[in-house]
């Protein structure tokens, strides 16, 4: 070791970019200790080859890594340290998301006094029509208002609604009573889901509406606020209207193609031939026990297209209404209100 490259904890911790407490506190911590401790003083040196390892341990504190996963760090391979940076700047960009969307709910919520009780629904239902309606889209950066769930209110029934360029599903919830006013807003998407889990553990939500958020009151009195996006939702029920007339219609047992959907091919085809429907996947034909009517047609579907819409079916029986090998095919399912979803088909699978 080189003398002349040791120097004294003030000089070290000026080059590193930290204080002299903190490099203590990293020594009695074992993630970075000096080269040398003078017996009699006790004054600690640090050799000039460490200031890698204290610029290293100063940027992984700024990304607020713990000292014990510092530790693991330190003492693993490089695969294992880039796997461990790799998580915890994924920690902290959904603790930031998390933030961002507490302080653009407080501020959504500033002197919104005046409150509408809408209605009032069992959480878990509620609940599991937010991950329904949510499961079947995906969010598009260049129309932020897509990432926002439609709820409508009306005096019989409360609608969730999603879509994107691919799919469109609604839920249809029945209140426990009459909703008390018609109200409609776009809720922003995140919000919901955060909510989500609080709201299934509450036998009832009641649903107040603001001037800017939509308050989920849960059966212990908290309360989850929901933003309303002010840009303008697509006119769905116009999008449903528009669509071609059916021109087939398949109905069968939701669990006879969700089985073959977890066999999880890219694609899945579902043909008829003589009335009788068909499921084809890879290297294989599925018949269905189903009903169907309409000429002969095969339409093919991307599993992420098609998964989600099977998966968040409700009850036994599926509905399929198809009006060509590409055109939307409209997925519909009942059990305690519906759920409808339209999806588009794809090209044919390759041979």
């Amino acid at each position: 070791m080189d003398e002349r490259e040791l120097m004294p904890i003030g000089a070290f911790a000026e080059l590193a970019g930290l204080t002299a407490s903190a490099l203590r506190f990293y020594d009695d911590a074992g993630v970075l200790g000096p080269e040398r401790v003078d017996p009699l003083t006790g004054y600690r040196f640090y050799h000039r080859s460490q200031l890698a390892r204290a610029t290293h341990l100063r940027l992984l504190r700024e990304i607020r890594m713990p000292l014990r996963t510092i530790g693991r760090l330190f003492a693993g391979s490089t695969a294992e340290a880039a796997r461990l940076i790799d998580e915890q700047a994924a920690a902290v960009a959904a603790e930031a998301a998390g933030i961002q969307r507490a302080a653009a709910t407080l501020k959504a919520s500033l002197g919104q006094a005046s409150r509408i009780t809408l209605c009032a629904l069992p959480g878990p239902v509620f609940a599991a029509a937010v991950d329904q309606v949510l499961a079947t889209t995906i969010d598009d950066p260049a129309h932020p208002v897509l990432a926002g769930v439609r709820l409508e209110a009306r005096h019989d029934a409360v609608s969730l609604t999603a879509t994107d360029r691919f799919r469109l599903t609604t839920r249809t919830l029945v209140p426990g009573g009459p909703s008390t006013a018609s109200w409609a807003g776009t809720l922003a998407g995140d919000d919901l889901r955060a909510a989500a889990s609080r709201l299934r553990r509450s036998p009832i939500v009641t649903m107040e509406a603001g001037e800017r958020t939509l308050s989920l009151r849960t059966s212990d009195h908290a309360t989850a606020d929901c933003r309303l996006l002010t840009g303008e939702f697509p006119d769905h029920r116009l999008m449903v209207a528009a669509l071609p007339p059916v021109t087939h219609r398949v109905t069968t047992e939701t669990r006879q193609i969700h089985a073959a959907l977890a066999q999880a091919p890219e694609r899945i085809g579902l043909r008829l031939v003589d009335g009788t429907p068909s499921l084809l996947l890879p290297g294989a034909v599925l018949p269905l026990d189903a009903t169907a009517t309409g000429p002969d047609l095969t339409v093919w579907f991307e599993l992420t297209t098609l998964y989600p819409a099977v998966s968040c079916a409700l009850g036994a029986d599926l509905m399929l209404d198809l009006r060509g090998a590409d055109q939307p095919t409209t997925i519909r399912s009942a059990d305690d209100g519906d759920l409808t979803a339209v999806v588009m088909p794809c090209r044919p699978s390759p041979t």
